[in-house]
This record gives structure tokens, C-alpha cells and sequence, in this order.
């Protein structure tokens, strides 16, 4: 389908549409020195004219003096939050006459989410969650709930981060599939303009209440050239070829020892990461030991509780606990799913309070193999 051209002034309608519809409209939203996502119920709630600045250990909003929407890359926040709770009641139960009698279950009253603003690598990444909580022999009736009839709304990325790695990972800067609508942001000195992509039926129904046309070929151009700029403008590279081979045959590489020693085991980078889902489960009573709820939360593989297994720690050390995060992610997160489980938005890294970053610790481990050959040649 030929892409549409629908003027900058127009975005607010499209807001307003969704929320006729029943959405809760979900987008950027600036807050407390970052970009987060919250609701969005109009076109000036969005960012207008911020961009960030991010590097190793470093974030910064910055205010512009050009009027783009979408001019940022990526916060802290991710899209998972809103489709997988970072807290939630299971069930509750109270103590009956020979029992217990369940008074809550898990809530399937999912709220109905449009997300405006999904970035090409956060797609991606969403659709990497669909995989583990849809496909398969077990399904989060939750994820499955939030998940049915979410309206996404893409924003192709038009300019880099600095620890951005998407093209590295095939997941951006453009979105090719899985959206409602893809909007690309185009501003000339005569011209603010969207290039929407319809990417289905109820996209298409939607758009058809915005101000729209077909979009020319010049118009077509200047975004995709825009797109373009991006991608040749990374702010980080991961080289992938036989990645997960290399990672296995260097299980006992001597760097995991010097990442150790910088790491904190904060856990930043998984709460950060909008692929992540390790949880634990926490059973609990009141005092009268009349009601016990469960509760399912987030955790991490980075913190020493989450391998405590009948008094030990499978994974004791830093350095075990951080080997486990990246060589599964790039490694055997293939094995499980058939993908990597990382899509470069490069928040583990601007994120971590000491800056390690992914792709310098695969570099260095990989440079570290090429000496070696090339030492045991000469």
C-alpha cells in the first residue's frame, strides 16, 4: 500500500481518534529529567522539540528549538511495563471453616492499551515477549489479556543514540511489519509532515479519520532519507557473525573476571531492558493468619537471591551472574527462541551506573580470539 502524507498539525486528531475508540492512549511524556511513558492525551503532551543525549553511564534531555514530536531515542522506561506489570496480586485467599476460599484471582479485565510512539527496536522487542508468553505449551493470561487488541503505533527513527546497536541487530531503525500504523517524521524549512504506513485493516479505519493523502514521491523520499541518516549513524556496533559460538567456546575467558570487577550487580540493565522477564513468586499472610495472598514480581539474574535454591547460590559470584545475563541473551536465548533476546536499544548501557557495555565486552572477547590465532600462526 502506497505510504500518506498527513501534516504535523493533524497528530492531535489522530490522539483524539484513538481515545474515541476506547484506547488508553500511552506515549512520551518528559518527566523528572528523562523521557517516560505515560498517558498521552494530546499532541502537546508529547516532547516537543526535546532530544537525549546518552552515552556510556551518561543521559541527558536536552530542549531544541526545532518542533519534533518524536526527536529522542529512548528513556528507561520500556513498553513492558504496561503489557507484563512489574508487580501483580495472583490470587488472595481467606482462612473458611476445613480451608481456604480464593476472594481474588488474577484480574483478566486488561486495560485497552494504544501505544503511540513504539520505536522500531521496542517492536521488535515486543515481539520477542509475544514469543515467550504466547507461543509454546504455557501462556500468561495476563500478557494475553494486555496483549489482545493493543493499537500500536510505530515512529521510525530519524536520528541515532549514542549507544544505539539496532542495525547491528537487524531491529531498526526501521519497522517493516507487526505495527497498526508506522509514522515517520519529516521536518523541512516549508514542511512538518508524517509519512504513515498502514500496516492493517484497523490502522487503515483509523487513519481514515485524520487528514491524510497520498504521499508524492518527493515526500517519500525525504523520509526515507531521513531513516537512512540514522542508520548510518549508530552510536555502537555488535558484530553478530558467530556470536553464539564464540560466546560458548569462551565460557572461562578471563574478561567475565575483569567485568566483575566493575560491576555492581544493581541489576540497571535488566530492569532497563524491555526483553527481560525473570520474576520470583512471594507468598504472604496477615498476622491473624486469616488471609495469604501471592504476589509475582520482577527480579533479576543479576541479584544473588535469584539462584538461592535450598540453601545455595547457584550463581555465588559477579562474575557467573553477568556471564549468565549477556551469554544468554546473545547465546542461549537463541537456543530457546530461535532469536537473539537483545534488540539494541542500548539502555543496558547508558543505564549502568559504571558504563559497561555489551558491545565492548563481546568486542574485547573477540579481538581476544583473532590474537590468539594469529600468535599461534606466526
Amino acid at each position: 500500500m502506497c505510504p500518506f502524507y498527513m501534516e504535523s498539525r493533524h497528530l492531535d486528531a489522530l490522539i483524539q481518534a484513538l481515545w474515541q475508540r476506547g484506547y488508553r492512549v500511552i506515549g512520551p511524556r518528559v518527566r523528572d529529567g528523562a523521557l517516560v511513558y505515560d498517558e498521552v492525551h494530546t499532541a502537546q503532551d508529547l516532547p516537543v522539540g526535546w532530544i537525549d543525549q546518552q552515552d556510556a553511564a551518561t543521559y541527558r534531555l536536552r530542549k531544541t528549538d526545532r518542533p519534533l514530536f518524536f526527536g529522542y531515542v529512548v528513556g528507561p522506561y520500556t513498553w513492558k511495563k504496561f503489557l507484563y506489570p512489574p508487580e501483580q496480586v495472583l490470587w488472595r485467599a481467606r482462612r473458611t471453616n476445613g480451608g481456604f476460599e480464593v476472594v481474588h484471582e488474577e484480574e483478566n479485565d486488561a486495560p485497552h492499551y494504544a501505544f503511540l510512539g513504539v520505536r522500531p527496536c521496542e517492536l521488535q522487542a515486543i515481539a520477542l515477549q509475544d514469543r515467550i508468553f504466547l507461543q509454546g505449551s504455557y501462556v500468561d493470561p495476563t500478557y494475553k489479556a494486555r496483549r489482545e487488541g493493543l493499537f500500536l503505533v510505530v515512529v521510525n527513527c530519524t536520528r541515532a543514540g549514542g549507544t544505539c546497536f539496532c542495525v547491528s541487530m537487524n531491529t531498526g531503525p526501521l519497522a517493516r511489519s507487526g505495527f497498526d500504523l508506522s509514522l515517520t517524521e519529516v521536518l523541512r524549512e516549508d514542511d512538518h509532515f508524517f509519512l504513515v504506513t498502514v500496516g492493517t485493516e484497523r490502522g487503515m479505519a483509523l487513519l481514515q479519520e485524520v487528514p491524510h493523502r497520498p504521499a508524492s514521491t518527493e515526500e517519500i523520499a525525504a523520509a526515507e532519507a531521513a531513516v537512512e541518516r540514522a542508520a548510518l549513524r549508530m552510536g555502537r556496533h555488535l558484530e553478530t557473525r558467530g556470536l553464539k559460538e564464540l560466546l560458548y567456546r569462551n565460557y572461562e575467558h578471563p574478561r567475565w573476571d575483569e567485568v566483575a570487577a566493575r560491576c555492581l550487580s544493581c541489576a540497571n540493565c535488566t530492569m532497563v531492558c524491555p526483553t527481560c522477564f525473570c520474576v520470583t513468586v512471594e507468598d504472604a499472610t496477615d498476622l491473624t493468619g486469616q488471609y495469604a495472598e501471592r504476589r509475582r514480581r520482577w527480579d533479576s539474574c543479576l541479584t544473588l537471591d535469584f539462584s538461592y535454591i535450598h540453601g545455595h547460590h547457584v550463581r555465588a559470584s559477579t562474575k557467573a551472574r553477568y556471564r549468565q545475563w549477556l551469554t544468554h541473551k546473545l547465546a542461549t536465548w537463541v537456543d530457546q527462541f530461535g532469536t537473539f533476546g537483545c534488540v539494541g536499544c542500548g539502555r543496558c548501557i547508558t543505564w549502568c551506573p559504571v558504563g559497561i557495555d555489551i558491545t565492548e565486552e563481546v568486542r574485547a572477547i573477540r579481538e581476544s580470539e583473532k590474537e590468539a590465532s594469529l600468535a599461534a600462526t606466526n
